[in-house]
C-alpha cells in the first residue's frame, strides 16, 4: 500500500481548474489528460460520419428531445470532465455549461494515443455514469464494437463492420447502418 504522503504530492484537480486550462483536456477523477494532437484524417473523417449518420438516424426515427452531438463538456463530477467524439443526448441541453447529465450513446474514435484511456479508464465511467450504450471505433480495423449497459455492467453486442445496429434510445429507437460508416471514399 503506498504512502498517503506520497498520494498527496499529486494535485488533485477541479472543473473550477479545468475551466481555466487552455487547449484540450480531459480531467478524470482529478487527473488532466491533455488531448491527443489533432486527429489524422481518417478519424475526423469517421468522426464526421459517425454525427451525419446520428442525425439521419434520429431525424428519420423522428425521436424528440434527441441529439446527435460533437464533443462538448460532459461533466461528470466535479473533478471529472470528458469530451466524448460523438454522442446522443436525450432530455434538456443546458443553456450555458457543460452537461451534467449522461448521454444515451457515445462513440469514441480510437487513435493510438487515446486507445488505452477509451477501452480502459472511459469504458468503466461511461459505465459507472449509466451511458446505455458505448461505441468503440477503430480506424485501422474498420470496424466498431457496442456495448450496451445491463445490469450495471457494459456486454458487448458485437463487433460490426457491414451490419445495422438497433439502438433503443428511451423515447425512440434508431438504426445504425455500420456499413455507410466504413465506406471507402470514391
Amino acid at each position: 500500500m503506498g504512502s498517503p504522503g506520497i498520494l498527496r504530492a499529486f494535485p488533485h484537480y477541479t472543473y473550477e481548474d479545468y475551466r481555466q486550462w487552455e487547449g484540450r483536456w480531459e480531467l478524470i477523477q482529478g487527473v488532466p489528460y491533455a488531448m491527443a494532437p489533432l486527429p489524422r484524417p481518417k478519424h475526423q473523417l469517421l468522426s464526421g460520419r459517425v454525427h451525419r449518420l446520428l442525425e439521419e438516424a434520429l431525424e428519420e426515427a423522428d425521436c424528440p428531445g434527441c441529439v446527435a452531438l460533437l464533443p462538448v463538456d460532459w461533466k461528470i463530477a466535479e473533478d471529472t470532465v470528458v469530451q466524448p467524439d460523438n454522442l446522443v443526448f436525450c432530455g434538456k441541453l443546458p443553456e450555458d455549461g457543460p452537461l451534467t447529465e449522461a448521454p444515451v450513446l457515445v462513440f469514441e474514435v480510437l487513435s493510438a494515443a487515446t486507445a488505452a484511456k477509451d477501452r480502459i479508464l472511459k469504458f468503466n465511467l461511461y459505465q459507472e455514469a449509466g451511458v446505455k450504450y458505448y461505441v468503440l471505433v477503430d480506424p485501422d480495423r474498420e470496424e466498431a464494437e457496442v456495448f450496451e449497459l445491463s445490469g450495471g455492467r457494459y456486454r458487448s453486442r458485437g463487433v460490426f463492420v457491414r451490419e445495422d445496429f438497433t439502438f433503443h434510445l428511451g423515447p425512440c429507437a434508431i438504426n445504425f447502418p455500420f456499413a455507410r460508416l466504413f465506406r471507402r471514399p470514391s
